[in-house]
């Protein structure tokens, strides 16, 4: 086998020759020697191997808070890490250098999983993120490293936009602690024009998470002017995360800077970010917060009861702390949603790149 490929088994033959990838909803029927939408899945020998198993595109330990996850052990740090390549094809993508890649020189760092463990042990991490593009598409890799995250004790987190099938969901979240889904809009025609994708497959995901894991997850949404970010399409998804996720699931409304192949689309103004927390707060969301734009209440965690300031964030650093070792508010001991210790982690807003390998982990 060919250097950083690996076998996968979410895939079968079709009647005329081709192989069908059964990964995500895309379902790529693919030649020999043809790659899917992702470019990191390709037919070779009748089968679909994964061409990027233990390549990234580079290590780097960020805070926590910047995934977003607000809930998850708020201030620890995460060795953060992704690979190439995207199974949607989001017009208006951040990371799109790394995710719409189809260069190999784009995966420049190497480890195995057991490496990547080692090193964020080392650096005192909580936890080991799947980001920068969508751990999806490197599904077998990022199992490896999950299950052995789980040996050493140091938890897992995946942010993903959730567009995946349901037996290889079922494994990809087996050994998820916390993940934050890319809830990209609520409108059929924003994914199927803007994404290349369907709004129901990322539902069902979202469906299958709270109903049959454990798994922690907050969701975030971009808001991009004159595409989803309309009160009425904002009322219609908080409506719908209340009803079907309940009311502690946390969401981000986050700011859109013009990328990729929508440049001639505006930034989100702060006032659009704060309408719609305003929405999701109407609607009974407990945790709602903005991001990328610098605006202390809305990324400060408050107690639904009582409404006294929790987690006073400044960008990605932690100010007042008022939670308790048991996750509950000092002020009236109601319960706060979340995976939280008994002190807040002390990694601040630093982001640190670092580099990985089989022997040693040493700062760039």
């Amino acid at each position: 086998m060919r250097p950083f490929h690996h076998k996968t088994h979410y895939w079968h033959l079709l009647d005329d020759g081709r192989v069908q990838c059964d990964l995500c909803p895309r379902a790529c029927k693919l030649r020999s020697g043809q790659k899917g939408v992702c470019f990191v899945r390709e037919n070779v020998d009748n089968q679909v191997e994964l061409t990027s198993y233990g390549r990234s595109s580079g290590f780097c330990i960020d805070p926590v808070e910047k995934k977003p996850l607000n809930h998850f052990l708020p201030g620890s740090s995460v060795l953060s890490f992704g690979t190439a390549g995207c199974n949607l094809a989001c017009k208006f993508c951040q990371n799109w250098d790394i995710s719409k890649s189809r260069e190999i020189d784009k995966l420049s760092s190497e480890a195995s999983p057991e490496s990547i463990v080692r090193t964020a042990s080392d650096y005192g991490c909580r936890s080991i993120a799947f980001t920068y593009n969508d751990p999806v598409v490197f599904h077998e890799y990022a199992v490896d490293v999950a299950k052995a995250c789980r040996e050493s004790n140091i938890k897992t987190v995946a942010v993903t936009a959730g567009y995946i099938c349901e037996q290889p969901r079922k494994e990809f979240f087996k050994f998820i602690d916390a993940a934050n889904i890319d809830l990209k809009a609520f409108t059929e025609s924003f994914y199927y024009k803007l994404t290349g994708g369907h709004l129901q497959a990322v539902l069902d995901t979202l469906l299958y998470l709270k109903n049959e894991t454990s798994v922690w997850f907050e969701l975030t949404t971009l808001l991009i002017p004159g595409k989803n970010d309309s009160e009425e399409e904002i009322d219609a998804m908080t409506r719908w995360v209340v009803t079907n996720l309940g009311v502690d699931v946390p969401m981000h409304f986050t700011a859109f800077h013009p990328d990729w192949k929508m440049m001639d689309v505006p930034q989100t103004s702060i006032e659009i970010l704060q309408n719609a927390r305003a929405i999701a707060a109407s609607n009974g969301v407990r945790h709602a917060y903005t991001g990328n734009v610098y605006d202390e209440s809305g990324q400060t965690t408050y107690c639904h009861q009582c409404l006294q300031p929790l987690v006073v964030r400044n960008w990605y650093q932690i100010g007042d702390w008022s939670i308790t070792a048991d996750g509950c508010c000092e002020h009236c001991m109601t319960p706060v949603a979340g995976v939280y210790e008994s002190r807040p982690g002390n990694w601040g807003s630093k982001r640190l790149p670092v580099r990985v390998n089989t022997k040693v982990a040493g700062i760039f």
